[in-house]
C-alpha cells in the first residue's frame, strides 16, 4: 500500500514540473555519491519512479549547492554530512528540463553519520558494490559511478 504523501507526490509531480518549466527556466540539482567503509556506494529507490539512483534533488531558493546536498542526503537517506563533500562534476540534465544542471558530490566514509529515516518518497536504500549494482540502476547513475571509480573526467551530460 502506498503512503498518502507518496501518492500525492506521484500525482503532483507532473504539475510541479510544468510550474518549474514556466517559472524557473534554469534549474539546479545535486546528487551525492556516498561510500561506506567497504567501498560500496549508497543508492536509493523512489516510490514514484522505477530504478535505483544516487540520492539528491533540487536546489531550493536561497540554498547553496552544499546546503541542498546536506538537506537531500538527510531527508532521503539519513546521511548527516560531518566532513568534506568533494565536488566531482557539473552536468547538464536536459532530459529533465531544457536548462537543468546537476552538481555531483562525493562523500567518503568517515565524513558522515547515518541516522535511520523513513521518507514517503523513498521505497528503499542500500549500499552496493560498484561492480554489483542492482539491475534497475539508471544508466546515468552507472556512468557517474564509473567516472568516479575510474578517475575519469566527467562528461557534460548527465
Amino acid at each position: 500500500m502506498s503512503h498518502p504523501r507518496a501518492l500525492l507526490w506521484k500525482t503532483g509531480r507532473p504539475l510541479l514540473r510544468l510550474y518549474w518549466r514556466l517559472r524557473r527556466p534554469l534549474t539546479a540539482g545535486v546528487r551525492g555519491m556516498v561510500f561506506d567503509g567497504e567501498g560500496r556506494v549508497l543508492l536509493i529507490r523512489h516510490t514514484y519512479i522505477p530504478g535505483w539512483y544516487l540520492p539528491g534533488g533540487g536546489v531550493e531558493r536561497g540554498e547553496t549547492m552544499l546546503t541542498s546536498l546536506r538537506r537531500e542526503l538527510d531527508e532521503e537517506a539519513g546521511v548527516i554530512v560531518t566532513g568534506e563533500a568533494r565536488l566531482a562534476g557539473l552536468y547538464a540534465n536536459f532530459r529533465e528540463f531544457k536548462s537543468d544542471h546537476v552538481a555531483l558530490y562525493v562523500v567518503a566514509h568517515g565524513s558522515y553519520e547515518m541516522v535511520p529515516r523513513r521518507s514517503p518518497e523513498i521505497a528503499e536504500s542500500g549500499f552496493f558494490s560498484p561492480g554489483s549494482l542492482p539491475e534497475a540502476t539508471s544508466a546515468s547513475t552507472r556512468a557517474r559511478i564509473a567516472e568516479v571509480m575510474e578517475g575519469r573526467v566527467p562528461v557534460e551530460l548527465w
